[in-house]
């Protein structure tokens, strides 16, 4: 092994501060293994760490990255979890195992990859074993990738906190990576589902399974919905605009519904009115992603039921910033970094 590799690093925030660098491929600790990295899959919030640092305590020189697939080629001192050879993916919030996430009411966790922790778009990381769950036998590495944060947040949202069920109808306001995993997993369980967004992925998404599209730039998509579902609204809503979008949600949450507020595209200081919250006793679902518990299900899940991650578009290891470019136009699906060590 050479031992010499690239990694994506900032000294300060902002994306022009991005740069390709060369550095020494590190060793693992006790309790550590070393994982050649295949693919990483970005997410909104990377891109938002490198241009604003979103209040993180960030160490520079820092690599952004969460999401990544790979193969353990070293094991540390005591390593039990894996051995070498075993594809893998990362865990975007390490120190949440099962349960309840970490922190207090002061003081809520948010210790994540690409975040609090380094992160990792480099040929090769070394972590934890804690921090990696066994990849799904089912997909390739660029398709693995995805898992650890989008994937996980659908999961999680629909499946362990909203008990989506068959028969329910979910509303998934967006064709973004939580958005497209929330339709393959909620039609998996037997739910109707009903995605809103650009005319031009209607049949995209409907070839995914969607039940209903809605353009959502061409018509009262509020009242399309209210006809949809005779009225009676939304079993299940996966909030990933947040902010104002918030009241929309509301408006259109069924009797006794559940929404899953996720995303912060439209800020984090969400609105919504309370009458029509209080009166359908709607319940908000607070959602940061999952456990590693919950991660592990959800591969299981996907192994079982055949669930393929949407793929937009890949890019190589050094067009990163192109790829963050592709963020910014609202990509169908997920953008993947094809990581291929020098």
């Amino acid at each position: 092994m050479e031992n010499r590799m690239r990694r994506w690093e900032i000294d300060a925030i902002g994306r022009e501060k991005l740069e390709l660098r060369s550095v020494s491929i590190p060793s693992p600790g006790p309790r550590e293994v070393l994982v050649k990295v295949a693919a990483v899959a970005l997410n909104h919030r990377d891109k938002m760490v490198i241009e604003s640092g979103r209040g993180l305590p960030l160490a520079f020189p820092f690599t952004p990255g969460s999401d990544l697939a790979g193969e353990v080629v070293a094991l540390g001192q005591g390593v039990t979890r894996f051995v070498e050879g075993d594809r893998v993916i990362s865990t975007f919030t390490p120190d949440w195992i099962d349960g309840l996430r970490p922190g207090d009411a002061r003081t809520p966790a948010y210790r994540t990859l690409g975040g609090h922790y380094p992160g990792v778009l480099a040929d090769y990381v070394a972590m934890s074993e804690e921090w990696f769950v066994a990849a799904p036998k089912t997909l390739d590495s660029a398709q693995a990738a995805t898992l650890p944060c989008a994937g996980l947040t659908a999961w999680f949202a629909l499946v362990e906190r909203a008990r989506v069920q068959a028969g329910d109808t979910v509303l998934i306001p967006s064709t973004g990576g939580v958005a497209l995993f929330g339709l393959q997993i909620a039609k998996a369980n037997g739910a109707e589902v009903i995605v809103s967004g650009k005319a031009g992925n209607a049949e995209r998404a409907k070839a995914l399974g969607a039940d209903h599209y809605v353009d959502s730039e061409r018509e009262d998509w509020v009242e399309a919905i209210y006809r949809l579902t005779g009225n009676r609204g939304a079993d299940h809503i996966l909030e990933v605009i947040g902010g104002r979008h918030l009241g929309k949600s509301v408006q259109l949450a069924a009797v006794g519904g559940h929404i899953c507020q996720i995303g912060a595209l439209d800020g984090f200081e969400v609105s919504a009115p309370a009458m029509p919250l209080m009166l359908k006793d709607v319940t908000i679902h607070g959602i940061g992603t999952g456990s590693r518990r919950a991660l592990t299900r959800l591969v299981r899940a996907v192994d079982q039921t055949g669930i393929r991650p949407v793929i937009d578009s890949h890019y190589s290891f050094a067009d990163l910033p192109a790829a963050l470019d592709h963020l910014d136009k609202g990509p169908f699906g997920k953008v993947v970094i094809d990581v291929c060590p020098a």
